[in-house]
Order: C-alpha cells, then sequence, then structure tokens
C-alpha cells in the first residue's frame, strides 16, 4: 500500500484537513506504524503539483491556518485505476531467506544454525501476531491472520529446506 494513493482514497471519501488525514491513516492503516506529520504535507504537497488534489481555503484553528485539501479528478481516477488492478503476485523466488542458505551453504557455515534461529523467530513473532488477533479489534485480526498465514509458509519452507539441506550442500558446493 502507498501513503500517496491511501491519502488520496481518503481524500476521496471526503476533503480534508492533513491533520484529519494523518488521524484517519493511522487509525486504518498505520498500525503501529504511525504516519510522520512531515511525510503526510510532503505528500500532499506533490499531490498537488502533479494536480491530483488542490488545497482549498485556509480555516483558522488552534494553532497555524488550516488547509482543507480536495481531490481532483485525476487524482480519482487514479485512486479508481489502482483499487481495480490486481496486486502483482509475488513469486517469492529469491529471498533472503533462500540467499541466507545458500551462502552459508558455499562459506562452509552452518545453515542448520541459521535455519534453527530463523524458526524461533518466526515462533516468536506468531506468538506476538495470536496475541494480536485475540485481542484486537477485527482489522487487527484480519492483518494478524495474513502474517500469521506467511509465517506459516515461511515454517514450511524452512523444514523442507532443512530436511533437503544435505542434498542442497552437495549442488551448491559442485
Amino acid at each position: 500500500m502507498t501513503v500517496p494513493l491511501t491519502l488520496l482514497g481518503l481524500l476521496e471519501r471526503e476533503p480534508s484537513h492533513g491533520y484529519d488525514l494523518k488521524r484517519h491513516y493511522d487509525t486504518f492503516f498505520g498500525r503501529g506504524r504511525p504516519l510522520p506529520f512531515g511525510q503526510v504535507y510532503a505528500t500532499l504537497g506533490r499531490l498537488a503539483r502533479d494536480g491530483k488534489v488542490v488545497v482549498g481555503d485556509s480555516e483558522p484553528g488552534g494553532g497555524p491556518d488550516r488547509k482543507r485539501y480536495v481531490i481532483t479528478e485525476l487524482g480519482a481516477t487514479e485512486v479508481n485505476t489502482w483499487l481495480t488492478e490486481p496486486v502483482e503476485a509475488e513469486p517469492h523466488l529469491q529471498t533472503v531467506l533462500f540467499a541466507k542458505v545458500v551462502l552459508a551453504l558455499m562459506l562452509g557455515r552452518p545453515a542448520e544454525e541459521y535455519l534453527d534461529a530463523q524458526r524461533a523467530a518466526h515462533m516468536r513473532r506468531m506468538r506476538e501476531l495470536t496475541e494480536i488477533r485475540r485481542a484486537g479489534d477485527l482489522a487487527d485480526s484480519l492483518l494478524a491472520d495474513h502474517g500469521l498465514f506467511h509465517l506459516e509458509a515461511d515454517l514450511r519452507w524452512i523444514d523442507l529446506t532443512a530436511a533437503r539441506l544435505d542434498k542442497l550442500a552437495a549442488e551448491v558446493r559442485s
């Protein structure tokens, strides 16, 4: 998910001030990674420069005057295109996990130890995500499930690779 397109989508819903956009972004998409105010306003500046938003009249607020941002037709078209195009499936044919295992084998280092350490790190993260799923709202639960499913796939790969490590080592060293 890209920040500019997400902010455009929030603006398509309703014209908003930068502060409100940040609050909505953090509520729905931030999930432990709040968007810095500087990034919000820098992104809005680029969107305005590119003709995807316009800045409405300034309104007095508790601090500096507040600008209301409004999406343009160009911005709405970009959001529509983004929402209707599927995300490209990533084949993950050259992952960091794979690269570390192969390099460990090439360098004569214990790839089994790396796989064991990675398995333990995945299990810790799975416990964290399981707790988030239990205690969180529906959005948190769905995001935790997404992460858990990816970690489960990685764990299956780790187990399969560990079982084939001798054969892979022979191929890598030949």
